[in-house]
């Protein structure tokens, strides 16, 4: 992937990028009330897929690469990709990721938070309130004329001080017509390296914050990645488009 080039989106594009970043949001904003206890992740699945095609539109993730699910619903220690489950119940005291990526007009809209169910440990909110700020901070890095490497330099002394470890095998990437594209945007690194960003650049920032190391293991459904500590990780995504001003985040939700 790093070796391809990057595609620079029109602003006719970036457009129809912003409607489907727009439904994204939409889609999180729409399963939020019914995260809570005794809720199973293949419900959210299943309430997410009906309002996807209620909208006209397609779920990305459902058979991508054989993945056999409309959303990744990721657990506790479940770092990213967690496939919904019948018998996966939400109990008081978890946290959820739920990623989502609707097709709208032919292009993906790309975002997920974690969610508190009940009333999780003052160590499990922590953690999620840093993985968020580590997202504004990471987007807040992206300038026209910057570099890649400013992302998760941003994003890695913030998570570091706070006493968190930054997740090294899964990245940010570009997004437009095609689900995963170049760049690569690691969540870690040193300001001033890797690619020049310009504007037209359109991509995720998605940092996956664990509680203890930042090891992680894939189970062998070829899917599940989850802490090699078992300790709890937290994740925060938007899709973001460069701007001569500076960035636009396409999936924040409605005010």
């Amino acid at each position: 992937m790093s070796n391809e080039r990057i595609v620079l989106l029109s602003s006719r594009e970036i457009a129809k990028m912003r409607v489907a970043g727009k439904t994204a949001a939409a889609l999180l904003d729409h399963l939020e009330p019914m995260i809570k206890p005794g809720v199973s992740t293949l419900e959210l699945n299943d309430e997410a897929e009906r309002w996807t095609q209620a909208q006209g539109a397609k779920s990305a993730p459902l058979g991508y690469n054989g993945f056999p699910k409309s959303i990744c619903t990721s657990v506790n220690n479940v770092i990213c990709h967690g496939i919904p489950h019948a018998k996966e119940v939400l109990k008081d005291g978890d946290i959820i990721n739920v990623d989502v990526t609707p097709i709208v007009d032919g292009y993906h809209g790309d975002t997920s938070r974690t969610f508190l169910v009940g009333n999780p440990s003052p160590k499990a909110r922590k953690l999620v309130n840093v993985t968020e700020e580590c997202l504004n901070r990471g987007i807040a890095a992206v300038k026209p004329g910057g570099r890649i490497g400013d992302i998760g330099a941003a994003i890695q002394e913030y998570a570091e001080a706070e006493g968190f470890s930054v997740v090294r095998d899964f990245v940010g990437h570009g997004v437009n017509r095609v689900f995963h594209t170049p760049p690569q945007v690691p969540h870690y690194g040193k300001p001033g390296k890797g690619k020049k960003i310009r504007p037209g650049m359109v991509f995720t920032i998605e940092p996956m914050i664990n509680e203890g190391t930042w090891e992680a293991e894939v189970l062998d459904d070829g899917w599940t990645a989850l802490t090699k500590d078992r300790k709890l990780s937290a994740q925060f995504e938007h899709t973001i488009a460069v701007t001569k001003e500076g960035v636009e985040i396409l999936t924040r939700r409605a005010a």
